[in-house]
């Protein structure tokens, strides 16, 4: 949905405005090994923070038996990254929601970042430290409300294109003859996904399909959404999802489901509700999963 992109944006502008220093950290780059354990994900995430700082890391130096990795972790940064650089640091975390699958280590880091932000109220050390959180996935990590990260700071949920907003891209792809029912067709498919929408726009201006082949081969495995749908066949199958996505998208009206796995399908982007009830997000998604479940 743009969300690295707009990261990005926000780097550069603190790094060119707020004479920051960033550090933008995707957590893609951690091993699975990485996020299994605490210690090891700490000393990766202080390491790789340090030396994108231009900081030699010596976590060894600065790690100590006699604390816990948490405090370990956070004496690293007060007693030996901060003051060695001065005026805001801002932490761009890109791909957290790798880490949700992880209940427990999530759970320690999550609540850890909420406490540097509770720091900052008081400690000028901390005052300097900034945290974006990107992530595709609701959270479904069980948190006391006072040690999320969630609940304070401001909250950037990016929407869907509006119909105005996907005729304008259309015309920026230089489809001066693309028309608002065109548009209309294209979101019937694929909503305002603005990725799924530019992907489109990508192709029919580079000459490689037009509107009625895109969407005669959109849900199938021919269709340029191919690698989109394959990702989350694989997803839904390997959180044992796929049977209640089939029982969403052979329901011909908004089903019931339970809260748990409609919260999972909402979060993954591939139902939406309806009061209490869900439908599929997208009719590309429908008919994709009709045939492949």
């Amino acid at each position: 949905m743009g969300k690295t992109s707009l990261l990005g944006r926000i780097l550069h502008h603190a790094r060119v405005n707020g004479e920051a220093r960033t550090v933008e950290l995707s957590f893609q780059e951690a091993d699975i090994e990485c996020l299994e354990q605490l210690e090891t994900f700490l000393k990766w995430f202080c390491s790789i923070t340090a030396q994108n700082l231009g900081i030699d890391p010596q976590i060894n130096e600065h790690w100590s038996n006699e604390f816990s990795h948490k405090t370990n972790a956070t004496n690293y940064f007060q007693q030996y990254l901060l003051p060695l650089i001065s005026g805001p640091l801002v932490l761009g975390l890109d791909e957290v929601d790798r880490l949700f699958s992880y209940d427990q280590v999530a759970k320690d880091v999550l609540s850890q970042w909420r406490n540097w932000h509770e720091k900052g109220k008081d400690d000028q050390q901390w005052e300097r430290v900034r945290l974006i959180i990107v992530h595709s996935q609701e959270v479904y990590v069980p948190l006391n409300i006072n040690e999320s990260p969630f609940n304070v700071g401001l909250p950037i949920e990016l929407p869907q294109f509006t119909l105005a907003q996907v005729h304008d891209l259309s015309q920026l792809h230089g489809l001066a003859s693309w028309s608002e029912e065109e548009s209309k067709r294209l979101m019937q498919m694929v909503g305002g996904h603005p990725f799924l929408v530019r992907q489109a726009f990508y192709e029919i201006a580079c000459g490689k399909t037009t509107l009625d082949q895109l969407l005669e081969t959109a849900p199938t495995a021919a269709g340029i959404y191919h690698e989109h749908l394959r990702h989350h066949l694989l997803n839904l199958q390997e959180a044992g999802l796929d049977q209640v996505m089939k029982q969403v998208v052979q329901s011909p009206s908004a089903v019931f489901i339970d809260s748990k796995p409609a919260f999972k399908l909402h979060s993954m982007g591939l139902v939406k509700y309806q009061g209490d009830n869900v439908i599929p997000t997208f009719d590309l998604y429908r008919q994709y999963f009709q045939k492949q479940l």
